[in-house]
């Protein structure tokens, strides 16, 4: 038999400081759930939050998710997300209820995974290994330009393909100078991407793109609110730098109407805030009918596997978020994330850091 005997959720803090043009991160919560089988197999599934929401998560898993798990067919993944979305309802398309059905959805593959004695990536669709890395952390707004450039030579040398620089300072200029020093320090070879972070007016985002393309950007993140669909439309018809959007999206059919619209043409959906690696990977395959690149945001530790797994996985945006609670980092190749070949999810969990850094 295969069913659920036991369903636990807790929190823990791991702490981190970055900014954005909109936001500080003080810390990020990452909420667990384990789940054991009357076969004999355990399995973890993660979610998290960016220093808010993190007890909210955890409320509506053990009040209301966890407890419809107990006596459930594990191997029933499918079955199990599209259940307990239909019993949150209520809460639904939402971050909280989101963020929650991947804690659940997460550690369902996880079984899947280690019942089969196969990785995730190639549980997933296995269509590659190895996966191109960009680096984000050496290009946050609030870091000088000498730093940036500094941070893209080190990426540039050490062979990753691309950096991430966030935009959004006060005046356009101020971008401008930062993007055009990097991109002269390190030559045509390498991508740069830009990220703003929902912080832009359309006519702002309009203007800085125009002002933006000279310096020969591999994409502009989030350059409007995310509901913003309109906006992001008119604003992909202005420009010929492509628009990435994802993150901030917590449904399959958000994405379908961007996708529909062409209102992106780089999709980042967040295995976390879309539900689990069920409804990514909807997400994905939908983007590949689209002749769309996936090229997700955070979670490094899930998203190699599953870039690795589906054909249009184009990047792993690199942010060291787990060190504190795992015993072995990601593996990089040449500018490349490495997929983690044991079975499930492939994460090393440090076992007695997680109990040192456990809220509830």
């Amino acid at each position: 038999m295969t069913r659920i005997l036991e369903a636990t959720a807790y929190l823990v803090e791991v702490e981190t400081v970055r900014t954005d043009a909109v936001q500080a991160f003080l810390k990020q919560e990452t909420v667990f759930v384990e789940l054991r089988t009357d076969d004999g197999l355990t399995g973890t599934g993660y979610s998290y939050t960016i220093g808010t929401g993190g007890t909210s998560v955890l409320a509506m898993l053990r009040d209301h998710l966890l407890p419809r798990l107990r006596g459930c067919d594990a191997r029933l993944v499918e079955h199990l997300w599209h259940d307990l979305f239909a019993v949150t309802r209520a809460t639904t398309v939402g971050a909280i209820t989101s963020l929650a059905l991947a804690a659940v959805d997460t550690v369902l593959w996880d079984l899947r995974c280690r019942r089969a004695g196969e990785p995730l990536w190639r549980l997933a669709g296995g269509f590659r290994r190895e996966v191109p890395l960009y680096d984000t952390e050496g290009g946050r707004l609030h870091l000088s330009t000498d730093d940036l450039v500094k941070g893209a030579l080190a990426s540039q040398a050490a062979g990753w393909p691309g950096v991430k620089l966030e935009v959004g300072k006060m005046r356009v200029d101020e971008d401008v100078e930062r993007l055009s020093a990097v991109r002269a320090a390190v030559g045509p070879e390498l991508d740069i991407m830009v990220d703003a972070n929902q912080s832009m007016t359309h006519a702002e985002a309009r203007r800085r793109a125009a002002a933006f393309e000279p310096v020969g950007l591999r994409w502009f993140e989030e350059p409007l609110p995310a509901d913003d669909v309109e906006g992001h439309v008119a604003l992909a018809r202005s420009t010929s730098i492509p628009i990435a959007v994802g993150e901030s999206l917590y449904s399959a059919a958000q994405f379908r109407d961007y996708l529909a619209r062409g209102a992106a043409s780089i999709v980042q959906v967040d295995v976390a805030r879309v539900g689990g690696i069920t409804p990514w990977l909807k997400v994905a395959h939908l983007a590949e009918t689209f002749n769309v690149h996936v090229c997700p945001h955070f979670l490094m530790g899930l998203h190699v596997s599953l870039v690795a797994a589906v054909p249009n996985g184009r990047y792993v945006e690199h942010i060291p978020q787990l060190r504190a609670i795992t015993r072995t980092e990601m593996t990089v190749r040449d500018g490349h994330a490495v997929a983690p070949d044991g079975e499930g999810l492939g994460i090393d969990w440090d076992r007695d850091a997680i109990e040192n850094r456990r809220v509830s």
